[in-house]
């Protein structure tokens, strides 16, 4: 194999020495970084992305940008073979990169981009969704825990300087956390629920009837059986991907299976459940309450009845971003490069038929 041309255009994301890191993987791959011109033509074209924007401004004080030998992006793209790429790109990018072979995606969902020319079979796409397991993982039990130690309530009790009377809140131990999606972020949330004492159960969509003892899940059941899942839940946590099959999974018969006494956590993208409904349902008592890093629109409207409710722990889709991130995600970037230099099968293979 000649040399393995690789273009970064997500540096603002990353820990120093990520660039480093790629190249350390063989000696024929060829770093180079254009994150700063890539923002900059994605304002151009009138859909600027916030988080390269920084990066962006460097570059401009800078005068170029100094990973890339003062080349143009038509230029870089056109020798690039592997680009790792945030999830917005250019116009025409495939036509403007013939040489490209594969891309790898930093974030986990694709909803937006299947039926883009990204996913058309030309190239081989992959995703981090493997990276995202221990800090979305980890999330999804931080929520439980805020939800069961009724923290909304005490940060209203401190913020108002009133030592009021104890508020009640839910012993964890022996309580039952439904997850729907069994995938990294999922196995890692009931590895760690597991840990404190909860019985875990799920749903996956292999399944074709229940199943015991798999993995960390005391007990898998099968998509068709959901509302008997829900019905066993005193928390229920979404961390499935957004497609055409799970796209409003949750609405009124399913928040309505649910105790009076659970919570619902959502980490993996808004659409899943139906959001009016949700609110319904947490204004008249169907369930004790939601724990939502996502939202159906992003960032929340302010005059959603969402932001106020006391039964409601918000966080504005930041659960996969911790100190460690970036370095699960050049793990597995680079893991998946090592394959593609040896020929060998892609992790977090992407396919628009299966919508992840």
């Amino acid at each position: 194999m000649e040399k393995v041309n690789v273009l970064v255009v997500c540096k603002s994301f990353m820990h120093e020495g990520f660039l480093k890191d790629i190249e350390a993987v063989d000696p024929r791959i060829v770093v180079k970084d254009a994150t700063g011109l890539f923002a900059q033509e994605l304002r151009q074209d009138g859909m600027p992305d916030p988080s390269l924007e920084d990066e962006a401004q460097r570059d401009l004080a800078r005068g170029l940008d100094p990973g890339t030998g003062g080349q143009s992006l038509d230029s870089l793209l056109e020798e690039a073979e592997v680009i790792f790429a945030t999830f917005k790109y250019p116009k025409n990018l495939l036509s403007r990169a013939p040489r490209l072979k594969w891309c790898q995606f930093q974030g986990s969902g694709i909803d937006k981009y299947v039926n883009t020319e990204i996913m058309d079979g030309r190239i081989r796409v992959t995703n981090s969704r493997e990276a995202s397991g221990i800090p979305i993982g980890e999330h999804v039990i931080g929520l439980v825990f805020a939800l069961a130690r009724n923290i909304q309530g005490l940060h209203l009790l401190q913020m108002g300087r009133h030592w009021g009377p104890p508020l009640l809140a839910v012993e964890l131990n022996g309580k039952t956390l439904g997850i729907l999606g069994m995938g990294a972020i999922g196995t890692q949330a009931a590895r760690i629920a597991r840990g404190i004492g909860m019985r875990v159960i799920g749903t996956r969509r292999s399944a074709t009837e229940r199943e015991h003892d798999v993995g960390y899940f005391d007990e898998v059941y099968p998509c068709h059986a959901l509302i008997e899942m829900l019905a066993a839940c005193d928390f229920v946590a979404l961390t499935l991907p957004l497609t055409a099959e799970t796209r409003k999974l949750i609405g009124e018969k399913e928040l309505r299976a649910m105790k009076p006494s659970a919570f619902i956590i959502n980490t993996s993208r808004g659409a899943i459940i139906d959001e009016p409904v949700l609110i319904r349902a947490l204004k008249e008592g169907w369930i004790a309450g939601a724990g939502l890093d996502v939202t159906e629109q992003e960032p929340l409207p302010p005059e959603s009845d969402l932001w106020g409710m006391p039964n409601v722990v918000l966080s504005p889709h930041q659960a996969a971003h911790t100190d460690r991130r970036s370095y699960h995600i050049s793990r597995l970037f680079c893991e998946n490069l090592k394959r593609y230099i040896s020929g060998e099968p892609l992790v977090n293979v992407v396919t628009r038929e299966r919508g992840y």
